[in-house]
This record gives structure tokens, C-alpha cells and sequence, in this order.
């Protein structure tokens, strides 16, 4: 009898794991950073063929092509060279950024925000809007909204999916802007326009919560106010004036709002803080038009408040010349720290690596969470206060009215990377220092503290020439002149 293949339904299946990684690594070429990215927390299999240099050479020519490799013998893979080269853009470490001049009002600034290609800044009660790609090309690219009466306060950026002011799908990746004055207002802004104004406070609006409080659709804007109150304001209010917008008035301070943030863990919960050091917080849920039975923890803090930050069931406040960590579970202080010798004049905290960064007079200063008793590095060498600071993943940026420089930092160990003049030298007549800056992953744009109303835009995304420490020996020894071209990393790959 004649031998018979053995049918289909017979045969083993195939797995994506009996390929082998070249052929897989191929398959990925047609895959987006962000796929290769969940590809490598799938399985260990996996994360070999996301690891591949064939992958992370395409993507390192396609977002610099006219960057050259370094060496084999100075970098592990392809994978390690272009997040190292990522890595140090971020940090800018680099000499030569895309640099602009914008000359506005001649006033100073007060605030300044990024929102994705957009840069928003006030001056006074004057709030303009510069589309950057229009500004580089040269086109009329100034947005001016003066609805305001007097001085911005704060300025927020919330999705427009969560605010249900409008729900076409094709909006959902927009920003409405939110700001606040001392005129006693709060106006929405969309698409160049104020689309809802709500009044309440029966003085100057000094703060609002960084985040919407709530789930769903129907979220809140919490404010807070010289009159000591805070407000909850339904963003979705129908009418341009915002009638029926105040959900409700929740009363307990006795001194003006200084500063409000939303809780990771529960986003009904709202943390604030007076002039007078002390904290509640407030559950939205149980608020009703007027009432303060839904405060639902207290505590105090010594010193002068100078910012807050929720981070899941943690609230960071600091004041006078410590940080204090509280639970907002038992309202129990977990930790103060530090005890520094000067006044804190900003603080920026990034809890998942532990660490925070506080201000004081001529120096920042890097912390970690896990031990309070020595800071991690002293970022000094600044004039005057440290007023402004901003801490991301990658890096820390320093600044203050009285600096003509802002610097940055790396993140983890304090490392000075660069120093910017926060305007041109011959724009400098007097030095002025920075009174407001706005940074954005490879962005920074920069305020002069003086009246002639110069912002400096920088964007470091596509810069090649690295900064030189002392010996002219190259921050990152990823860039140096010794390096090989394309044709022999496919050579040695091959190998």
C-alpha cells in the first residue's frame, strides 16, 4: 500500500515563536515604535526580536538621517546609541537648537504654556496664542484674546473629550485653555474665542485644580479665591456666560487660595492650602450647592506654601523651607523633607524615580524621597532665587529673575548639561533674568524679566553639535568624530 501524507488537520501548528529572529526582525520593519515597544513586554522571545539593530537602524535614520553611527566597540547596539542620542537631545546637550526671537507687548511676562505646536503667554490681562510653524515660516501666526479686565492668574490645558463643551470625535485630541484673573472671572477659550465665562468669586480667582475632578463625561474645574472659598464649576454649562455652571461653594479656609491639586487615587479628591499653611481636602462627590461638610481632612504645614502636587494616594506640599508628604488616606504626614537652611522658592517632584527638586537662593537642590538626610546633588551656580523650575524623566531646568542663564540638569544625578541665556546677548542691555519659561520635551521657550516683551524659542529636536566640558572632550561619547557610517554598521551586523 502506497505511504499517505498525513492530512492537514494532522498537522502540528505553527507558532510566531518557531520563527527565528531574523525573520521576525524583518516582519517588524512594517511595525511603529510604539508596536515595537509592546512587542518587547509581550515575552522574552519577543523582546529579543525588538531588540534587534536591523529594527533601531531604521528608526535611527529615519528620525536622524543625517546623523552617523558611532563605533560598534562604544555602544552595545543600535538600540542603546539611539536612545542615547534621544536621551541627550532631551537634555539638551547640545550647542546649536533651532533658536527664535518673538518680540510681543512691551511688558513682562506672567505665563507661559505649551500646547503640542502652539505657545500660550500672558502679559497683565493680554493672552496671545503663536502657532510656531507659522511663526518659522514667516506667516502671521499671533493669536490676541483680551476679554480679561486684569492680571491672569494661572492658566490650565484640559482635553476637550473631558470637559463635554463639544463631542464631535474629531476634536478629541484637542486642548480648551481655562485661566483665571483678578478680575473675578474664569473664561474657557477654544479655537481663538471665549466660549464660556463664569463668575462667582467675590474677589481675584488665584487658582485652579491641575486636573478635572470626577469620572465620566460630567467633570469639574475646581477654583480657588482671595475670598477663601472654592468653587466647582460644571465646564459644560450651557450658555456663552456660563448660567447654572457653579456645582458648588465649599467653604472652611480662612485665607485666600494659594494653590489646589486633584488626587491620583481617587479623582473626587481635592487638596488645598491657604496663605495661612493650612491643607484640606475636599470630596466632590458629597458637595452640594453650598456646603463644607464634604471636607474630609485637615492638616497644617509651617512655612509659606509654595507649591503642591498629588501623586496617587501622596500629597507633596511645600512650604517655608521643608517638604511635606502627606496620606491622604490618614491625612498623616509619611515623611518631611528636607530640612533646609533657606526659604524654598519652587519645587517639581518625579515620583516615579523618587526624586524631587526644590529652589532656594542661589541653588536647587536634588532629593530622594528614600533618603531625606543629604540632598543627591547641589544644582548651584544660580544668581539670585530659584523661582522657576521643571523636572521631567530626562532632565531638570533652573531659572530666576535675577539669572540671565537657565540650566539644565540631568534628572537622576544632578549633572549640570547646559546653560541657556534666557534672551540674546544683544538683547541683554541691562542682564535681565528669566521671569517665565515653558519647556517641552526637546522644547524651551524662555521670558526675559524685563520690558522689552523678548521670548527665546529653542528646539533641540534636530541639533547634531554637542556641548564641550573643559578639555573640549564631548559631553556624550556617543558623538565624537570617530565614527562609521551606515554601510559599516550593515557590514558588521552581517558579521
Amino acid at each position: 500500500m502506497a505511504n499517505q501524507s498525513p492530512s492537514p488537520s494532522n498537522a502540528s501548528p505553527t507558532n510566531i515563536t518557531d520563527l527565528d529572529v531574523d525573520s521576525l526582525a524583518r516582519c517588524a520593519d512594517y511595525l511603529s515604535l510604539q508596536d515595537i515597544s509592546n512587542m518587547a513586554m509581550a515575552s522574552r522571545f519577543l523582546k529579543k526580536v525588538a531588540y534587534s539593530d536591523s529594527i533601531w537602524l531604521r528608526f535611527f535614520r529615519e528620525r536622524w538621517p543625517q546623523e552617523i553611527l558611532p563605533k560598534s566597540s562604544q555602544i552595545p547596539g543600535v538600540r542603546e546609541a539611539y536612545l542615547a542620542r534621544r536621551t541627550a537631545l532631551l537634555q539638551f546637550k547640545f550647542v546649536d537648537p533651532l533658536v527664535a526671537d518673538f518680540y510681543a507687548e512691551p511688558r513682562c511676562f506672567d505665563h507661559i504654556l505649551f500646547d503640542k505646536n502652539d505657545i500660550i503667554f500672558t502679559q497683565g490681562s493680554l493672552i496671545q496664542t503663536m502657532n510656531i510653524d507659522s511663526f518659522l515660516s514667516g506667516g502671521g501666526s499671533v493669536v490676541r484674546l483680551n476679554d480679561h479686565k486684569a492680571r491672569i492668574t494661572c492658566m490650565r490645558l484640559f482635553p476637550l473629550h473631558e470637559t463635554s463643551l463639544f463631542r464631535s470625535e474629531t476634536q478629541r485630541e484637542e486642548n480648551i485653555l481655562v485661566t483665571s484673573s483678578c478680575d473675578h472671572s474664569i473664561r474657557l477659550w477654544w479655537k481663538g474665542a471665549s466660549q464660556r465665562c463664569f463668575r462667582g468669586h467675590s474677589g481675584a480667582v488665584t487658582t485652579m485644580s491641575d486636573k478635572l475632578l470626577g469620572d465620566g463625561i460630567d467633570k469639574v474645574l475646581a477654583s480657588g479665591g482671595e475670598d477663601g472659598t472654592v468653587r466647582l464649576w460644571s465646564l459644560g454649562s450651557s450658555g456663552k456666560r456660563g448660567q447654572q455652571a457653579l456645582r458648588a461653594t465649599l467653604y472652611g479656609h480662612v485665607k485666600p487660595i494659594s494653590l489646589m491639586s486633584v488626587a491620583g487615587h481617587k479623582s473626587s479628591l481635592l487638596a488645598t492650602i491657604s496663605k495661612d499653611s493650612k491643607v484640606r481636602v475636599w470630596d466632590a462627590t458629597t458637595s452640594s450647592a453650598i456646603r463644607s461638610s464634604c471636607c474630609v481632612g485637615m492638616t497644617s504645614v509651617p512655612g509659606t506654601p509654595v507649591s503642591m502636587k498629588c501623586h496617587e494616594a501622596l500629597l507633596y506640599v511645600a512650604a517655608g523651607s521643608s517638604v511635606a508628604i502627606i496620606d491622604l488616606r490618614t491625612m498623616q504626614k509619611v515623611n518631611t523633607a528636607p530640612k533646609c537652611t533657606q526659604q524654598l522658592y519652587s519645587f517639581a517632584v518625579m515620583p516615579s524615580k523618587s526624586l524631587f527638586c526644590t529652589g532656594g537662593v542661589g541653588k536647587a537642590m536634588l532629593w530622594d524621597v528614600r533618603r531625606d538626610t543629604h540632598p543627591v546633588a547641589e544644582l548651584d551656580g544660580h544668581a539670585g532665587s530659584v523661582t522657576l523650575l521643571h523636572m521631567d524623566q530626562c532632565k531638570i531646568v533652573t531659572g530666576g529673575p535675577s539669572d540671565i542663564y537657565v540650566n539644565a540638569w540631568e534628572a537622576d544625578t544632578g549633572r549640570k548639561t547646559n546653560s541657556l541665556m534666557c534672551c540674546r546677548y544683544e538683547d541683554a542691555r541691562t542682564f535681565p533674568g528669566c521671569s517665565a519659561m515653558a519647556v517641552d520635551g526637546y522644547r524651551i521657550v524662555t521670558a526675559a524679566n524685563d520690558v522689552e516683551g523678548i521670548l527665546l524659542f529653542r528646539d533641540f529636536s534636530d541639533a547634531t553639535s554637542p556641548v564641550l566640558q573643559s578639555g573640549n572632550e564631548p559631553t556624550s561619547k556617543f558623538w565624537g568624530q570617530q565614527s562609521y557610517s551606515s554601510s559599516e554598521n550593515s557590514d558588521e551586523e552581517k558579521d
